[in-house]
């Protein structure tokens, strides 16, 4: 049996734009290139090169960007949420796409599947103070809700010591577990995504 092609979104909810260096571009790009060894086709967005308006609607309108990375992230079967930590929070350009996905809790499929049933939640989450694993459940929580599938270690993550102003573009090397989590989760989302790609969710009655 051929196995189904896959495709994986990464959003980068760093708060600078291009062609700043960012750290949560950089570790979402790993993750990609660990999809991409799996034969899975990768698409990254900088979020804050584009106009996303506050609101929980599909399109708010006016300048509103956000239908183009909708329709993106409704065609990915993987969907990579990226972003730092700042004040023990996720970004809040990261808190603005969560909010915006929001819409898609009353988006329904013919079965009555919440529209993403079926697709692939990744998070990965950089930060110089601790608060990466309540970043990654308060995402992870979020899109879980939304109807997204959450793979076995399905997170990646990198915080620096407290009170120190190493970033994650300043290492030498990726730390080994860093590495080896990274792989797991783009690993594991993969199989996931593959599964339900072929098998998908019953119809809700």
């Amino acid at each position: 049996m051929t196995a189904p092609t896959l495709s994986a979104l990464a959003l980068v909810c760093s708060l600078k734009r291009r062609p700043a260096e960012s750290s949560s571009e950089l570790i979402a790009d790993q993750v990609c290139e660990n999809l991409r060894v799996l034969g899975v086709g990768t698409e990254t967005l900088r979020c804050a090169d584009f106009v996303i308006e506050p609101g929980v609607e599909t399109d708010m309108g006016g300048d509103d960007q956000w239908p183009e990375i909708r329709r993106k992230i409704l065609d990915a079967d993987i969907l990579l949420l990226s972003t730092p930590v700042w004040l023990g929070h996720p970004s809040s350009i990261a808190q603005r796409v969560l909010e915006r996905l929001d819409a898609e809790l009353s988006n329904t499929d013919d079965a009555g599947r919440p529209v993403v049933a079926g697709k692939v939640a990744l998070v990965s989450v950089v930060g110089n103070e601790d608060g990466a694993h309540k970043t990654v459940a308060d995402v992870f929580q979020a899109l879980n809700d939304i109807g997204y599938s959450i793979p076995a270690q399905g997170c990646t993550y990198w915080n620096g010591e407290a009170m120190h102003g190493t970033d994650y573009l300043d290492l030498d090397e990726v730390p080994e577990p860093v590495a080896a989590a990274t792989a797991a989760a783009a690993r594991n989302a993969a199989h996931l995504a593959g599964l339900l790609k072929v098998g998908q969710y019953p119809r809700y009655e």
